[in-house]
């Protein structure tokens, strides 16, 4: 009848290998290599990334504590108030 979903075109001249799901391993070489990779990019990017990090952190905390005092009412105006 119909060809099958895998077998709907032929391609000639392209060479494709696979390995099969139950030959692979999951993690391989995962506590041996992967953490200390992890932990060397890590330290090798901190001093880049964290200072930013920092002052924009500082900068926002800076900016909702002067809102939040921009917000409030001055006391002084109702001190004669019944």
């Amino acid at each position: 009848m119909g060809r099958h979903f895998g077998n709907l075109a032929k391609v000639r001249h392209i060479i494709t290998y696979s390995l099969s799901p139950f030959e692979q391993r999951a993690f391989p070489n995962y506590f041996s290599k992967g953490i200390p990779n992890v932990w060397r990019r890590v330290t090798s990017s901190f001093f880049k990334v964290a200072p930013p990090m920092v002052l924009m952190y500082l900068t926002y905390s800076w900016g909702n504590s002067v809102h939040q005092q921009g917000k409030r009412k001055n006391p002084a105006d109702y001190e004669n108030d019944q």
